[in-house]
């Protein structure tokens, strides 16, 4: 199973790629968007860094029930 490459995204194009996924800003709290998607329990809260880390990244495309090779066509 290929692993994609998820290095050096953006908190910007994250939120844009979970958007393009059905995810919806809630607001801001700090330096994270909340991101909500109708019937899904979960709450994504995207870092808005440069740059996010690896762990993160991948923890919020579990959260959004998305495979990693999902999130990346969608970037």
């Amino acid at each position: 199973m290929p692993m994609g490459r998820l290095a050096n995204v953006s908190g910007k194009a994250a939120v844009r790629a979970f958007e393009k996924a059905g995810w919806q800003r809630l607001g801001q709290v700090g330096s994270h968007l909340v991101m909500v998607k109708p019937n899904v329990r979960a709450n994504l809260s995207v870092p808005q860094h440069k740059e996010l880390s690896v762990g993160t990244l991948r923890t919020l495309i579990r959260h959004s029930g998305l495979t990693v090779d999902e999130f990346i066509a969608l970037l």
